[in-house]
């Protein structure tokens, strides 16, 4: 199967598109929703939760793992490529959300680009590294919108504290660069509020979400190596595990998901 990773429920919107552009793979989503947020944490505590969480779907069988995280991406993806990988699990890989959405970025020709993110995200400075290392002439402005995740996980992108939370992030991001072109939304749990994005965001402001970007780059990744590609199964199935109360996972992930879902619980860390 192809492996999705997120701290919570956020990768679903991410393997939501995936599933949609690409129907005939198995796929194995794991939410690690016992220990959310992952935007608040120390980057060592995330490469920790990180690798126990990739170490997991390894051994379900999946040669192919999405870090549909970015906080995850921005701070444990490299480590686990270049560290974890090779010394336990040659031949397998691990990709993240981080560098389809910076070659997004580029490939569109956006100029003045804005981006909504966790703090953790934000201060790892994941994104202006990535779209500079591909054209360093893009101006890029940060906001770090931390009580939206707790929003959204909690069931309440409906209450007018989401509304409100939206409007003062989107103005402080302005305030930074009125004459921003593209504005991204670096986060997977942001996408349950485009409704609210799409009414503070100016309309000249292109609004960018994961989801599609990523679905893209990862068909282009499998049909440029066919060896990976080869080792995916197509059974149509479609396996979900969280690490927190199953039944309360159930009903929120159908909200991101956007079809209904039947999880299992299961345990990370020392208990593999």
């Amino acid at each position: 199967m192809i492996g999705f990773f997120d701290s919570g429920f956020g990768g679903l919107t991410v393997m939501k598109d995936v599933v949609r552009l690409l129907p005939r793979y198995d796929y194995l989503y794991l939410g690690d929703n016992a220990r959310i947020p992952y935007g608040t944490r120390s980057a060592g505590i995330v490469f920790e939760f990180t690798r126990q969480a990739v170490d997991y779907l390894f051994k379900r069988g999946c040669p192919l793992i999405i870090v549909a995280c970015n906080t995850a991406s921005a701070a444990a993806l490299r480590r686990i490529q270049q560290e974890h990988l090779p010394a336990a699990w040659p031949g397998r890989r691990v990709l993240g959300v981080v560098r389809p959405a910076a070659e997004a970025i580029v490939e569109k020709g956006c100029r003045r680009v804005g981006i909504l993110a966790t703090e953790g995200v934000v201060e790892s400075g994941s994104y202006p590294v990535e779209v500079h290392k591909l054209d360093p002439t893009v101006e890029i402005v940060q906001q770090a919108c931390p009580i939206l995740v707790p929003i959204v996980e909690a069931g309440e992108q409906e209450w007018k504290t989401a509304d409100v939370a939206v409007a003062a992030y989107v103005k402080m991001l302005l305030s930074r660069n009125d004459g921003l072109d593209t504005i991204l939304l670096a986060c997977t749990h942001y996408p349950v509020l485009m409704p609210i994005f799409r009414q503070h965001i100016p309309d000249r402001i292109s609004i960018l979400e994961q989801g599609p970007l990523v679905a893209e780059k990862l068909k282009d990744y499998l049909e440029r190596h066919r060896w990976i590609e080869e080792r995916i199964s197509r059974n149509g199935e479609r396996i979900f595990c969280t690490t927190d109360r199953n039944e309360r996972f159930d009903r929120l992930a159908r909200l991101f998901y956007g079809a209904p879902v039947t999880s299992t619980m299961v345990r990370l860390g020392d208990n593999l």
